[in-house]
């Protein structure tokens, strides 16, 4: 296991403080902002730990509300919302600075049966083991951009791509939270660039404000983030500075693990300096 996701599942494992209440540290090396993934992941970690082992997340729907502070650690309040015979519901605050940085709803439910059918997975498949190139092992996930050499000029694009990804090593727990925590991090990787795409060209990036705003995801099947993934990204639209982009991550023999959906920033500082300002 590279010392990287070492690191990550080291941080998932956040402290109990109180009931209700957990310590989420960061990347020994992360400076400025904090990356919604990890905050996301962490946070449906806090809530799993209020939940009985019986259920399993199905769903979770945060928002993004001021930046994080990598200098300092993040409590995750948890607020139990309701216990029910089948669903489980929590809302989780991240508080720094004495304010909520990001909120998060997480429903879990226990495992049942019941009707099935899926859309098809794209038609891609996952690159031999000679093109994951030695740059690419150096990281938490070995992620592979299929359309890399479409986009290496800055042209107007489609508004979609796709990757592979897993987990940079072998992860030795079966834990479901564990594994959708791994791929709540990872989902946030890159949903926000998918409604850039089109615009390519048109600015700098320096001129750009940029942010997840918000971010939701469903699970449909057990998966395991150390196993081949398959992220399908679109973006549908963009308007008032603002893109929505979807993803849907299939295993490697075609089933639909988990969708992914998110609003975000999309500001041109220029066109703010040029008209009114909505803050």
């Amino acid at each position: 296991m590279h010392p990287l996701l070492q690191e990550i599942i080291k941080i998932l494992d956040i402290e109990k403080i109180e009931d209700n209440l957990y310590r989420g540290i960061h990347p020994s090396k992360k400076t400025g902002r904090l990356y919604g993934g990890q905050i996301m992941a962490q946070g449906l970690i806090a809530a799993g730990r209020t939940v009985d082992e019986d259920r399993v997340p199905h769903s979770l729907r945060g928002y993004f509300m001021r930046p994080g502070d990598a200098k300092i650690p993040v409590l995750f309040s948890v607020d139990r919302i309701r216990d029910g015979r089948s669903f489980t519901t929590r809302r989780i605050a991240a508080i720094q600075h004495g304010k909520a940085i990001f909120s998060m709803d997480v429903s879990f439910q226990i495992v049942e049966e019941g009707l099935q059918h899926q859309i098809d997975m794209p038609k891609i498949k996952r690159p031999s083991d000679d093109k994951i190139t030695e740059a690419l092992k150096n990281d938490r996930f070995i992620t592979y951009h299929m359309e890399y050499k479409e986009r290496s000029q800055e042209i107007p694009t489609a508004p979609y791509q796709h990757s592979w990804f897993r987990a940079n090593g072998k992860i030795d727990s079966d834990d479901r939270l564990l594994h959708a925590a791994l791929l709540t991090y990872q989902s946030d990787d890159l949903l926000l660039s998918t409604s850039r795409l089109p615009h390519r060209g048109k600015f700098d990036r320096k001129d750009m404000q940029a942010a997840s705003l918000d971010h939701a995801m469903w699970f449909h099947a057990p998966a395991r983030a150390d196993q081949w993934i398959l992220y399908a990204l679109d973006a549908p639209q963009s308007s008032a500075a603002r893109g929505f982009n979807r993803g849907l991550m299939f295993a490697e023999d075609g089933t639909l693990l988990a969708t992914t959906m998110q609003e975000s920033l999309m500001r041109l500082h220029t066109l703010v300096n040029n008209g009114p300002a909505n803050g």
